[in-house]
């Protein structure tokens, strides 16, 4: 009896797999950014983007200077896929599933192709992947090119390179990527139409993308990485400018996760940047997006941005959290434990991982609802006079001008804007003191009853009595250095309050 299986030959038609691969929800610079994080994986320090919108079929060039690849490399690394997502990493490999060039390439075009040479060699290897090509012979193949086809595209790049503007000196490529027509562009009907959209892809969209998803290595001290694309230098944006001391950060929280470890850490901007942002080069949105657009989750991947804005199906966006941002760091050998798409644009969040996010968001977000409500404290103007600019303020009493402390004192001001409820609370109840101080030292100043006094009208007074005594303050202290010096008449405590300071 045979013990032959019978099977059937599931080939599959090489077109229309890599259509399907293609279709892995890339925006041309979620695209862009794929194939630079390979040019970082490789040690670059440069990379240069150029693409001329005023000749058709398109055609964009992608130059890094890093190691470069060998022709055996350069074969294993054209292979679909090249790696496996599950085997370890090297710590700052930002690829994950060896598909990111392939399938970044074909989501833009239906041809590419990578010529390359290792550091300090002459000639460049070139493979080409082309569709046309697969249809046409009904194989799985990749084009080897020749020399001559290889010199017509290094001295294309090399042309684009010369006439655009601000060139790198010395920059020697090892590696570009060509992406032979942008079919998606070259879809539009009319010609005007296909530049503009590309252009405003290009300049708008692409260098925004990139400043912040590469904001890290951009802004590196010990070696910066350059990226230029077309005319334009890409600037950093950092979405949690730690150098403004008023974006008030909560206190992180670290977990274990699988082989690395997951890094939980919240901010809030002030209140005064939803103002703020409606100016160009603000500190707080990128030029085309609002507050709205950018707050949410930021989940950093070996120090590569890979989703940002929204809460990535946490919570909701609404307009009264928006001045919430959570920076979430994690190292690269979770990623299955993650689940990052091919795209490296969405990230499930693990079941038992759900708790602790949702904790620490709700407590986020509620910090930034009260920072949102207390936007309409009046806000210093730059523009009023020196006397309401001044630091002391005279205001008029029956024992004649009295100074205090003028909360529109932009030091002041900002520093009030940074504080949460119960921080503002001990805030003013130590401008009072200060208050009450400088008018005794002018003898201007007359004791009030206690219910006189609105800081303890406002505050939680007997929680911060409290909070004294547990950090070892006398009852004596309390009542000649705080009571007192709030300007308050001892006699007039209600019974409570005295009867805890006998």
């Amino acid at each position: 009896m045979s013990n032959c299986m019978n099977v059937i030959d599931a080939t599959p038609k090489a077109d229309f797999l890599i259509k399907s691969i293609a279709e892995q929800g890339y925006t041309l610079e979620a695209a862009i950014a794929d194939l630079i994080d390979n040019s970082v994986t490789a040690n670059s320090n440069v990379i240069q983007v150029l693409i001329d919108s005023d000749i058709e079929p398109f055609q964009l060039f992608l130059a890094d200077n890093g190691d470069g690849m060998s022709i055996d490399e350069l074969i294993h690394n054209m292979q679909f896929p090249s790696s496996s997502p599950e085997g370890e990493r090297a710590q700052l490999d930002l690829g994950r599933f060896g598909l990111g060039m392939k399938a970044a390439s074909f989501s833009q075009t239906r041809k590419f192709t990578v010529l390359s040479r290792k550091q300090g060699e002459e000639d460049y290897y070139g493979l080409t992947w082309d569709v046309d090509h697969l249809v046409k012979t009904k194989k799985w193949e990749i084009v080897v090119n020749n020399q001559a086809e290889i010199d017509q595209l290094v001295s294309e790049f090399n042309k684009l390179n010369n006439e655009f503007n601000g060139q790198v000196s010395e920059f020697s490529p090892n590696t570009i990527v060509i992406w032979s027509g942008l079919y998606k562009f070259e879809k539009y009907l009319k010609e005007h139409n296909r530049k503009k959209a590309l252009h405003r892809e290009i300049v708008q969209n692409t260098t925004e993308h990139l400043g912040i998803v590469f904001h890290r290595f951009l802004e590196n001290p010990e070696d910066p990485l350059t990226i230029r694309v077309n005319n334009s230098h890409i600037r950093s944006f950092n979405p949690f400018p730690e150098i403004k001391q008023s974006l008030r950060k909560l206190e992180f929280r670290q977990k274990d996760f699988g082989n690395d470890n997951i890094k939980l850490e919240g901010f809030i901007l002030p209140s005064y940047s939803i103002k703020d942002s409606q100016q160009p080069d603000n500190a707080w949105t990128t030029p085309n997006k609002s507050l709205l657009d950018m707050e949410g989750v930021y989940i950093y991947r070996a120090n590569r941005l890979i989703i940002y804005g929204g809460w990535n199906g946490l919570i909701r966006k609404a307009p009264r959290i928006q001045l919430a941002r959570l920076r979430v760091d994690i190292g690269n050998k979770a990623d299955h434990l993650l689940h990052l798409n091919v795209a490296k644009s969405q990230v499930m969040i693990p079941h038992d991982l759900i708790k602790a996010f949702k904790g620490y968001v709700e407590a986020l977000t509620a910090e930034a609802e009260k920072e949102f409500y207390n936007r309409g404290i009046k806000k210093f103007d730059h523009n009023t006079s020196d006397k309401e600019a001044k630091f002391l303020r005279k205001i008029h009493s029956n024992k004649g001008p009295l100074l205090e402390m003028n909360y529109e004192f932009p030091l002041l001001n900002d520093l009030v804007d940074s504080c949460d409820s119960k921080q503002k609370a001990k805030l003013n109840l130590l401008v009072r003191m200060i208050n009450t101080t400088i008018n005794k030292i002018r003898d201007t100043h007359e004791d009030v009853p206690f219910y006189k006094c609105e800081e303890t009208k406002s505050t939680s007074f007997v929680e911060d009595i409290l909070n004294l005594r547990e950090h070892g303050y006398s009852n004596d202290f309390i009542k000649k250095n705080l009571i007192s010096e709030l300007g308050i008449e001892l006699k007039t405590l209600p019974t409570d309050i005295l009867e805890m300071l006998e």
